[in-house]
């Protein structure tokens, strides 16, 4: 035998990761390919591979240390050939040297069954997991969109689940060749559930790969690799100024398993922090600092106030009045509480009401009814109350904002996308339709029959409920004369529209029948002050009274 360093082979392009397990001790044998220890990166757990077959004479680092490729880990007396002499184990212990530095050379068929493929880079399983699903858990899965052998990309939908609330796509993290599938249609999934295996190939050099590897083989690896990160950015992130960033409509966190992990165990939101890693991944930093953050303002008391200090109802015993009955709230209820009582606490709430006459509007509407079964489309009076909005929340952008108290920021935005509130047999649903502003009459009543049937049907997709500016939420086909509704924030103000009813209207010579919509517009106080909500539906009562003025 001869005696032969270890040494930490190409790690995909991390530059230092973190030990956290050594597999063997000293004194162990181990064939080829072996796991050594495994590290971790913002991106992985790896297992570092023996690079021949021996015995284990020194382990020289430990759980914590952190390593880079070409680091020593440890010595390794390499196995010789039966009866050869110490040139002969020198020889092999070369070649075992050589074959670490450049893995792209072929494997024998005794050691092709090794969990990793060798190519210029290597390679790796990973096990992906389920993200977050926006606060849900136990979403059944109802479609996989892979098999196993599959290659796909970055972002590539592999199956969907199905919440209360809508359907969700779960995208690949990495780009890869799908392995075990570990779930199947009807499973229950959370985050951090176990959904498949996936190989992916690391980046490396040009080299040729051995004949027994094949052509096909290269194919598939040179396809399935990931777009490899630029210089040492994820390795040693430079955390920003602010560690907040509120999420954008549609956006998905880039956070690895290890640094998910660690939000978990600290009950960091990651939707929350803000990514100093490439293409905004978020790093471990990151994650330390915006905890760091949130309890220095806890302790100073600048933070935003949640209502926590707020003592809770407690209940009496119902049973001892009569016979009752206990069921679960379904997630979407509890989603619906959640929010609705963190926007009351958050949220100084004022409304203003007003009434507007549709009587024109509404005559107008009706001479439609012809060129909407010609076009297969119902005129009702949401597309005007949505234009209607548009042109006042374009005339008064001080509705068009929202509060970053932490950053003591106004958002101002320079796109106009409001949310329809839609009954549904499963709750509240809130569609959004997306500039509004840019759309005629026609192709508004389009849009929000479409999505509101997507609503009922339980087939909303999470991009087509976010993003909003404003919301629209009608009683007029139930009743009622007036209410109250709740700013969804970060919005800062909500339309409330009641039943249309005839009422006499005096015109300063007599009385005269007008068919009158009773509005409530309910606002958040910090942002917008009573005398624009009074310009706010006076506009709205003007541009509905007089739908030319729409046009203008």
């Amino acid at each position: 035998m001869s005696e032969q360093e270890i040494k930490v082979p190409d790690l995909g392009g991390a530059d230092e990761v973190e030990i956290i397990e050594i597999i063997v001790s000293e004194g162990d044998s181990v064939e080829e390919e072996d796991p050594i220890l495994t590290v971790e990166s913002d991106k992985a757990s790896v297992e570092l591979p023996a690079p021949a077959a021996g015995k284990i004479t020194k382990i020289t680092v430990k759980v914590g240390d952190k390593v880079k490729e070409g680091d020593v880990i440890g010595m390794l007396a390499a196995s010789g050939d039966a009866g050869g002499s110490d040139d002969a184990g020198d020889d092999k212990s070369e070649q075992a040297e050589e074959k670490t530095e450049a893995p792209s050379e072929a494997k024998s068929e005794d050691t092709k069954s090794a969990p990793k493929k060798k190519k210029s880079g290597g390679s790796r399983t990973e096990v992906v997991k389920v993200p977050s699903l926006d606060g849900f858990e136990d979403v059944p899965v109802i479609e996989i969109n892979v098999a196993e052998g599959d290659t796909v990309g970055e972002e590539d939908p592999l199956v969907t689940v199905e919440s209360d609330k809508a359907t969700m796509e779960i995208p690949s993290p990495y780009a890869g060749k799908i392995g075990k599938i570990l779930v199947k249609e009807g499973d229950k999934l959370s985050e951090g559930s176990d959904l498949l295996e996936m190989t992916i190939e690391d980046d490396g050099d040009d080299e040729d790969e051995s004949a027994d590897s094949g052509d096909s083989a290269q194919a598939d690896s040179q396809e399935s690799k990931p777009e490899k990160p630029q210089g040492k950015q994820e390795s040693e992130p430079q955390p920003q100024g602010s560690t907040y960033e509120p999420p954008s409509p549609g956006t998905k966190v880039h956070a690895g398993p290890a640094v998910r992990k660690l939000a978990r165990e600290l009950g960091a939101d990651l939707t929350r922090v803000k990514g100093s890693g490439p293409k905004g991944r978020i790093v471990k930093d990151d994650v330390h600092a915006y905890v760091k953050s949130q309890l220095q303002q806890a302790q100073q008391g600048s933070g935003v106030a949640t209502g926590s200090g707020i003592p809770g109802v407690k209940l009496p015993d119902f049973s001892q009045f009569g016979e009752i009955e206990r069921e679960g709230m379904s997630r979407m209820m509890a989603a619906t509480a959640t929010n609705m009582q963190r926007s009351w606490l958050n949220v100084p709430h004022v409304t203003q009401f007003d009434d507007a006459d549709i009587t024109e509007m509404e005559d107008f509407r009706k001479a439609q009814k012809a060129a909407g079964e010609k076009r297969g489309v119902k005129m009702t009076p949401l597309p005007f109350l949505l234009k209607a909005c548009a042109a006042a929340l374009a005339e008064l952008p001080q509705f068009n904002v929202s509060l970053d108290m932490e950053r003591k920021e106004v958002v101002r935005k320079k796109y106009i996308h409001i949310g329809i509130a839609v009954d549904t047999p499963h709750g509240l649903m809130v569609p959004v339709i997306r500039d509004v502003d840019q759309k005629g009459l026609w192709e508004l009543a389009a849009e929000s029959a479409e999505l509101a049937q997507k609503a009922r049907d339980k087939q909303l997709k999470p991009a087509e409920m976010q993003g909003a500016c404003f919301t629209i939420t009608s009683l007029g086909g139930i009743g009622g004369t007036a209410f109250t509704p709740i700013v969804n924030t970060p919005e800062v103000a909500i339309l409330g529209v009641s039943k249309a009813s005839m009422k006499p209207v005096w015109d300063g010579k007599e009385f005269q029948p007008r068919l009158m919509l009773p509005l409530s517009l309910s606002y958040d106080h910090r942002a917008v002050n009573g005398a624009d909500a009074a310009r706010f539906t006076n506009l709205l009562t003007q541009l509905l009274g007089d739908i030319r003025t729409l046009l203008l």
